[in-house]
């Protein structure tokens, strides 16, 4: 089945007759009857009711009528989107990337997506499930390790890793502790799957130095509203929240920060519009939480920053 001779027989179900019709696909009127014979042989169905000088349509055609339409819809939705992605652009952008992430920097970063840019698409993911993301539809992934090597990639940020506490905690006020000063607090840190508490985990590592009170939470926000109930101190990367202080944790090889990348495959159709919006990404992390968060580096190949 053929998409013009579907396209013929719509033109001749409006028209009404296939002179008409002829007329406006300017294709002979004999051509246009042949090709609707050819159809209704393929499709084992009689389409007409063929009178003097008009067709109408039998009770199978209007039925099918609808179906007809439906495909050459789709057809010209399909040659649009290849001439766009022909052009590298996106109508649609889907970004994986994980809770954290989602809910402090991507969105608010959606909030400042203008109309020239793609309709969006967030979903929560598992860094570990990252790349898997990329291979199965995801335009985009942040990730919180450098990327591999056969992925294009961009350094969005160095966030710092937070020892959040309440207004009556001794620590209240302070800039940095340090990381062997956690030994004395019952800490709220993430499930070891998540990056902050393998951050906090390999410090404490290299220091030497055990916790002995740490209470696992599978959400940052759960950790951090603990505290606020006066149960410990949080150690996250999340914005803080709960009216609680964040005080930076400083380790032997200086502070805890978690690194943010954004990671697309290079051969994506529209990976130049990729890159720009990562680079968009990272100026926004940096006005977000100011110039400190800026990760060193330069843009190399495939807009590999590091």
């Amino acid at each position: 089945m053929e998409l013009r001779t579907l396209g013929y027989f719509v033109a001749v179900a409006d028209a009404g007759s296939v002179s008409a019709a002829a007329a406006v696909v300017h294709v002979t009127q004999p051509a246009i009857s042949r090709q609707l014979r050819q159809l209704e042989t393929e499709l084992g169905l009689e389409l007409f009711t063929r009178g003097p000088g008009r067709l109408s349509l039998t009770a199978a055609g209007q039925q099918f009528l609808p179906h007809a339409r439906d495909v050459l819809h789709r057809a010209d939705e399909a040659r649009a989107a290849a001439r766009t992605y022909a052009a590298g652009r996106l109508e649609r952008l889907t970004i994986a990337a994980p809770t954290t992430t989602l809910t402090d920097v991507i969105a608010p970063f959606l909030a400042t997506l203008t109309d020239d840019d793609p309709m969006p698409t967030v979903f929560e993911s598992d860094p570990r499930e990252a790349y898997p993301a990329l291979r199965h539809g995801a335009d985009l992934a942040i990730v919180t390790e450098a990327p591999r090597s056969t992925l294009a990639a961009r350094a969005l940020a160095s966030l710092p890793v937070w020892a959040y506490v309440r207004d009556d905690h001794p620590w209240h006020g302070r800039d940095a502790v340090a990381l062997h000063e956690l030994v004395d607090e019952t800490v709220l840190a993430l499930t070891p799957s998540f990056r902050p508490r393998q951050i906090l985990d390999t410090a404490l590592a290299r220091l030497g130095v055990p916790l002995d009170r740490v209470v696992d939470c599978s959400n940052p926000q759960v950790a951090q509203a603990l505290a606020a109930a006066g149960r410990g101190v949080a150690v996250v990367t999340d914005d803080a929240r709960f009216g609680l202080w964040p005080v930076q944790i400083v380790g032997r090889d200086g502070p805890l920060r978690i690194d943010l990348f954004a990671a697309w495959e290079p051969e994506h159709h529209a990976a130049e519009t990729l890159a720009a919006l990562a680079a968009r990404l990272g100026e926004f992390c940096v006005e977000r939480y100011g110039p400190d968060v800026a990760p060193a580096g330069h843009v190399g190949q495939m807009g590999r920053e590091y």
